[in-house]
């Protein structure tokens, strides 16, 4: 399974050709993730070709052992090396055997993570709750994100969970929209989540509008976490120590950010 990082957005960030991207570091679950990551911060080309596909404006975002990320006169997308022309696999540096390799890995982990799924590792259950809860399969529509972080703890601590913090700029930021539309809107996310987690969302709109209580509160917990950039998701535990933390988009699905949280949680 390969990882693939995309610098969050920063809240001053006006436009994508303003934007200065920086590579943050990631957990690496080592075994389940493989191939490194190289980033060429903002090279642009002006066409693109991928078979059939032409893409015109390009800014590469990120190359891993077998895709290249970019945005693009119409958007964001991602191709496969191997489907580049030669002159541009050997630009960026495209090697027949690592990306068979980081493939492979990538299989095995998905097919890891499906067995997990169907076989959740159990949970002990509170003390208030002598018979444990059977994880069954649920929605993204059941999902209720909450933006009371006190009172998510407090749910936390009754159920025996965890906290995710998803720090946001759900109106205007292209990777947290993404990740939320990958991810955090996917059935499988929502199983893993309805036994595992509560969630909250902090989130800092451009056009929606918002209480100034909330602005105040959100603002409050940002600098009290650290925050620099968007999207960022931060692993509590009930008694709110901080287990972990997600900084910009994860590509690949629920799975690895599934994977993650899982080895966040066992800190």
């Amino acid at each position: 399974m390969t990882l693939i990082y995309h610098p969050p957005q920063r809240k001053a960030t006006l436009s994508v050709s303003s934007r200065i991207c920086s590579v943050l570091g990631v957990f690496i679950l080592v075994g389940l993730f493989a191939g490194a990551l190289t980033v060429r911060a903002d090279e642009t080309l002006a066409v693109l070709k991928v078979g059939s596909d032409t893409y015109s404006n390009v800014t590469v975002t990120a190359v891993t052992a077998t895709d290249i990320y970019f945005t693009h006169a119409n958007g964001m997308g991602n191709a496969k090396l191997k489907n580049l022309a030669p002159e541009l696999q050997k630009h960026f540096h495209y090697d027949p055997k690592k990306a068979g390799a980081a493939e492979l890995k990538q299989a095995q982990a998905n097919a890891q993570y499906h067995d997990q799924l169907v076989h959740p590792p159990p949970r002990p259950p509170p003390a208030n709750e002598p018979v444990a809860r059977q994880p069954v399969t649920a929605h993204a529509s059941d999902l209720v994100w909450s933006v009371d972080l006190p009172a998510a703890l407090d749910r936390a601590r009754a159920e025996n969970k965890m906290v995710l913090l998803d720090f946001t700029g759900s109106d205007w930021c292209p990777w947290c929209i993404k990740f939320d539309h990958e991810v955090l809107s996917t059935d499988r996310f929502a199983t893993y989540a309805q036994y595992a987690l509560v969630l909250v969302k902090l989130d800092f709109p451009r056009q929606t509008p918002q209480p100034d209580s909330l602005k105040q509160a959100n603002a409050a917990l940002e600098k009290k976490f650290g925050v620099e950039g968007f999207p960022t998701y931060v692993l509590l535990n009930s008694d709110g120590r901080e287990l972990g933390r997600q900084v910009g988009y994860l590509a690949g699905g629920p799975n690895p950010f599934i994977v993650e949280l899982d080895a966040f949680s066992k800190r």
